[in-house]
């Protein structure tokens, strides 16, 4: 299968699902990485002292590109406009989710890297 026939497949509701599937799928992995990152934050500053900040900053970068790639599919393939039952608006709210989570992510390998001093 080409790239033609998988974005075509992807618009009728073979790969992603048809309506509102690929952006309820888009908002789950954003809202996962949105949550990642927050514990590696969370990690990082210290307040959590289980599990590695570097490991969970770069799960949630990784998934919040994740969820930011599945919106702007659905988003380029989905027809009609707002309201219309095809997943159009929670794409689109999907989109800043996956980018909070590369955020968060990355805000947290930073603070991962320095070395307290004193």
């Amino acid at each position: 299968m080409n790239a033609a026939e998988l974005v075509i497949a992807a618009a009728e509701g073979g790969v992603i699902g048809d309506g509102r599937t690929g952006a309820n799928l888009a908002l789950g992995v954003g809202l996962v990485g949105v949550a990642i990152g927050w514990l590696a934050l969370a990690r990082a500053a210290g307040r959590v002292s289980t599990g590695n900040a570097r490991t969970g900053a770069m799960s949630a970068m990784a998934v919040g590109l994740v969820g930011t790639l599945l919106a702007v599919l659905h988003l380029a393939t989905s027809s009609g406009g707002p309201g219309t039952g095809n997943g159009l608006v929670g794409a689109i709210v999907a989109v800043p989710l996956g980018l909070a989570a590369i955020v968060l992510g990355r805000r947290a390998l930073t603070r991962s890297r320095t070395v307290p001093t004193g």
